[in-house]
């Protein structure tokens, strides 16, 4: 088709290739009057971490972006709507063998992925010459007649835009930059958002070949290669399941100390350590956790942190996406399937017919609108979730009140859908006129 057959409306820079940005990048790829940039700092797109795990609204939206299949490909299994388990949840901080005291299934269960596996499904479906690499993104500048916004780059270019998304993650310089704004507009406080929270949490991580795993006297093999599982004891927790159509068991542990919740963080947030100095923190637990430890051969060392829940996620024309607007500890597996979220809504808002760069303010705070407050609950929801596993909560080791309270944790998952959440969206920015996209 003759590239004059599609007159740009506008033009979309996304700052971040991770899995937010490519989502939406993809998903704004399916309207062929909006350009669309990407703009990564690094030399390519690349993921840190194993596993990534979504739920049924999460793999909804895979559905309507015609990506269920390349998905279904590489997840754990080919995800087909039965029931499954979310986690698995035992008391596990005693030598002696532990036990389950709470079951989590529902629809689809947990879909797990190892997540460079999951970025490169939506590097495969970005349409090529869109992606920048090695752009950094310094500032940005939105001009006072409204008309663009200047992007300058660490590699001292400039680039120009009609709306910006921020999708450049939980250290977000788009939302530093927004959020000092709005504080020296005459929003005091603001400036509380801009730096990441340390959660007083240590997390180790590591891969484990399946076949690894022998069987035990009883035939069977470790509980981690058959359903995802939680490990749970005071302060500390550990979380397993497979991954890469189960030739791996992605293993992440973690260890809370809630004095130090919110201190100052010095150094690195991931650094390699010790096989000794992983077992030591495990040490007297069932044995079924230390046998899954003991496999794990070059554990990394992760200091978790969040983002306080934000006021807003707009600000004109820039927006943010991602762990940039909610970044999130991950006790409910959400922060992937959030991140999609965003995209896929902000994409069918932008997508929406009637938006023009006139309207792209009123498109941005219709996404807000629908966004932020499901996001900042989930956020809420993860630590709370973690405080639970971890015996800190107000339930304590009440497993008959605890384990209904886990149960109620994934509520968020039923409470709706994607397509009544993009409706919603442009019922807000059109006045209740019906959307043609879903």
């Amino acid at each position: 088709m003759a590239l004059d057959a599609h007159p740009t409306r506008f033009r979309v820079a996304i700052c971040g290739g991770g899995i937010s940005g490519l989502c939406l990048a993809v998903a704004l790829s399916k309207f062929a009057d909006i350009d669309v940039q990407v703009y990564e700092a690094a030399q390519r797109f690349k993921e840190i971490g194993a596993g990534v795990m979504i739920w049924s609204r999460t793999w909804r939206i895979l559905e309507l972006m015609g990506l269920a299949d390349d998905f279904s490909k590489i997840a754990h299994a080919p995800p087909d709507g039965s029931p499954g388990v979310g986690f698995d949840y035992r008391k596990s901080d005693q030598p002696e063998e532990g036990y389950r005291f709470h079951l989590v299934e529902f629809p689809y269960g947990c879909i797990r992925f190892h997540r460079a596996q999951f970025l490169d499904a939506f590097v495969n479906h970005l349409p090529e010459g869109i992606a920048h690499f090695g752009r950094r993104l310094l500032s940005y500048t939105s001009h006072e007649d409204g008309q663009s916004i200047e992007m300058t780059f660490a590699d001292g270019s400039l680039e120009y835009c009609d709306v910006l998304i921020g999708c450049d993650g939980i250290k977000s310089m788009v939302r530093k930059q927004m959020l000092e704004r709005k504080d020296a507009d005459g929003l005091p406080g603001l400036r509380r958002f801009v730096e990441p929270v340390w959660s007083g949490i240590t997390a180790y991580r590591g891969l484990i070949s399946s076949s690894a795993f022998s069987k035990d006297s009883n035939g069977h093999l470790h509980s981690a290669t058959q359903r995802p599982m939680m490990y749970c004891g005071h302060s500390k927790h550990v979380v397993a399941y497979s991954i890469a159509q189960g030739d791996l068991v992605n293993v992440i542990t973690f260890h809370t100390e809630l004095e130090k919740e919110r201190s100052p963080f010095k150094g690195e947030w991931v650094t390699q350590c010790s096989c000794k100095e992983l077992l030591d923190c495990y040490d007297k637990w069932e044995p079924e956790v230390v046998d899954l430890l003991q496999n794990i051969e070059n554990p990394t060392k992760w200091a978790l942190h969040y983002i306080d829940p934000l006021p807003f996620y707009v600000d004109g024309c820039v927006a943010l996406v991602g762990d940039a607007a909610h970044g999130m500890l991950p006790h409910q597996g959400a922060g992937a399937g959030q991140a999609i979220e965003d995209a896929f809504l902000l994409a069918q808002v932008l997508g929406y017919e009637g938006v023009t760069k006139e309207s792209l303010p009123e498109a941005l705070r219709a996404y807000e609108s629908v966004r932020l407050p499901i996001a900042n609950e989930v956020l809420r929801g993860s630590r709370d979730s973690g405080m639970m596993y971890e015996f800190n909560s107000e339930f304590g080791q009440d497993f008959e009140q605890l384990g209904p309270a886990i149960q109620k944790q994934w509520d968020w998952i039923w409470e709706s859908s994607p397509e009544e959440d993009v409706q919603k969206a442009i019922d807000r920015l059109a006045d209740g006129a019906r959307s043609p996209l879903l």
